[in-house]
């Protein structure tokens, strides 16, 4: 929970409603909630008042309001790397026919921002708009490797370490073994970390600094493709990496961009 005060604490009523993937009643956030019932009901209200909630007074339930989807688009336009990825990922989806996934991390764990299914669609836990553990995702240790020290270390100390299938790394020795490798390689992959039957090679989404933008990986099943077939597309995916690299910069930092490209 935020400590932030009041604005951290309306926050915090916000992602429980949004928790819900639903309207939801009163009496079933209160059940829930850290807050007194009077605490709890005024910010339902002020959030309602700000369009960030909706109150529907027939089925008695909180929503998600249309200012927070308005929001939520801006955000999605201007923070996200989906849209200037779009072409990138359209191109590389029709060429390897599978399952293509772009990420960047929230807080420690991963978001799915965008995603292309495969020809044959396989049904996966990602979707765009979810967010996922970092730490047995492709995606995920994908950017942790590539990570400073210091936001690395504060990453590792929020992984749950929860054993979602029998290959997922669930201690911090484990999972740091594995960044090491994946640094000198330069790409991940998930052998069925997360979900069975579901693998991928993911590739870090990086600046010329170095610095993290997020993560492209391919996805498939174990039913249809292997880690070695991945994996041998690894070439391809860096390379739409950089290229969703380069205009990110050209597009956020453009006085640092022109500086590094010399025009």
């Amino acid at each position: 929970m935020s400590g932030d005060g009041t604005v951290g604490k309306a926050l915090d009523v916000l992602d429980q409603v949004a928790a819900y993937g639903r309207p939801v009643r009163f009496a079933v956030l209160l059940a829930e909630s850290r807050f007194p019932k009077a605490t709890l009901y005024r910010f339902l209200q002020t959030l309602t008042s700000q369009g960030m909630l909706e109150y529907d007074s027939h089925t008695q339930t909180y929503a998600l309001g249309v200012r927070l989807v308005r929001l939520a688009h801006a955000a999605w336009t201007q923070s996200s790397l989906a849209p200037i990825a779009r072409p990138m990922l359209d191109q590389l989806s029709a060429e390897v026919g599978q399952t293509v996934h772009l990420a960047q991390m929230d807080h420690a764990q991963v978001l799915y921002v965008d995603k292309r299914n495969a020809a044959q669609p396989v049904e996966m836990f990602s979707d765009a708009g979810k967010v996922g553990p970092a730490y047995c995702t492709g995606v995920g240790k994908a950017m942790l490797a590539f990570l400073p020290e210091a936001e690395l270390e504060r990453a590792l100390e929020q992984q749950s370490f929860h054993r979602f299938t029998d290959k997922t790394l669930i201690s911090r020795e484990m999972l740091c073994a594995e960044l090491a490798r994946i640094r000198t390689r330069g790409h991940a992959f998930d052998d069925e970390e997360h979900e069975p039957g579901i693998i991928c090679v993911a590739q870090p989404i990086l600046t010329d600094q170095g610095r993290v933008l997020g993560a492209l990986s391919v996805t498939g099943s174990t039913r249809t493709t292997s880690l070695n077939q991945l994996g041998a597309l690894a070439p391809r995916l860096a390379a739409a990496a950089r290229s969703i690299a380069l205009d990110a910069q050209a597009w956020r930092f453009p006085d640092s961009f022109l500086q590094n490209t010399g025009t």
